[in-house]
């Protein structure tokens, strides 16, 4: 049983899973305040609806995957190699921006849906405000889970996902303590931590999201006349080989296998893998180190001035 699977979706499914929590804890908190407890059901209504439209748009995604795969006859392996990559692309920009989303959001997110639930009180149908309202904060988060998990995990689905019942359970858990029980948790701490770890695990989808492009250029490269490969390279389109690590650190055995579930780690790196992990690294953690100081980028400085 490898449970190195298991971790990276349990950091992210606990990282998201609780920026839901926060959400789902402020909105019975304020109907408890204005004394609308009989809401309740339309806030569990849309934990609920939330999480089984995830598991949808899972399904209906891992299907898409695999109906391409079967339809593309001889280039089967390039159209797979070739989604695998785009799910990688995409689950690595919405990933980024609820970082970065977040951080700077932070401390508006709870007048923001105080504002919201308390405008939907005033209408006559407060009750479907609210489901809404839940349903969007619960699929976003599964959303990007699934994309994640799609990206990341394409052959062994069993362990990722008990890493993420896992990570979700310990989020309802330090939701129910926070906002229930009136536990002490320093939550800017919390997405503090998460978001580095956060940063690393999206470092390694750059990498192998140019791995399955790599692998389908090469392999169309193999099955066309045409050469989209680079000339005199170790590989297609990634550059010479700089590090071998199958004798030293493979990816196979600890401690390597647990460098390759949580960041990405190969065995085997190219120099195009090396310089897009660093300047994302450098691009993407810049950005996420400064919304955790509140200095203001480039862009912000430039509206102050104006």
């Amino acid at each position: 049983m490898d449970l190195t699977a298991a971790l990276p979706t349990f950091l992210v499914t606990l990282r998201e899973g609780f920026e839901a929590a926060l959400v789902v804890g402020i909105v019975m908190a304020c109907l408890q305040k204005a004394d609308r407890a009989k809401l309740y059901r339309w806030v569990y209504l849309g934990i609920i609806g939330g999480i089984v439209a995830s598991i949808g748009v899972g399904f209906i995604l891992a299907g898409t995957l695999t109906g391409a795969e079967a339809a593309g006859g001889i280039y089967a392996p390039v159209v797979k190699q070739f989604l695998e990559g785009i799910f990688g692309l995409v689950a690595i920009v919405m990933l980024s921006w609820m970082l970065l989303w977040m951080t700077q959001q932070a401390k508006s997110v709870k007048g923001e849906v105080e504002g919201a639930i308390d405008e939907a009180l005033t209408g006559d149908n407060a009750g479907r405000a609210v489901f809404i309202l839940i349903f969007i904060a619960v699929l976003r988060e599964g959303f990007e889970t699934v994309l994640f998990i799609l990206a990341k995990f394409q052959q062994e689905w069993t362990m990722p996902a008990l890493g993420a019942i896992a990570g979700l359970s310990l989020a309802a858990v330090m939701g129910i303590a926070l906002f229930a029980l009136g536990a002490k948790i320093n939550i800017r701490l919390f997405f503090q931590v998460m978001g580095v770890f956060l940063l690393l695990i999206v470092g390694g989808l750059v990498m192998g999201a140019l791995k399955h492009f790599n692998s389908a250029l090469d392999l169309l490269s193999q099955l066309s006349t045409l050469n989209l490969c680079l000339p005199n390279s170790g590989s297609c389109i990634l550059g010479s080989q700089v590090w071998d690590g199958s004798q030293l650190l493979p990816d196979k055995e600890f401690p390597g296998i647990l460098l390759k579930a949580l960041f990405g780690y190969r065995q085997t790196l190219y120099l195009g893998q090396i310089i897009a992990y660093v300047s994302f690294l450098a691009i993407i953690g810049t950005a996420y180190f400064q919304s955790l100081t509140g200095k203001p980028t480039v862009t912000n400085k430039q509206a102050l001035n104006e």
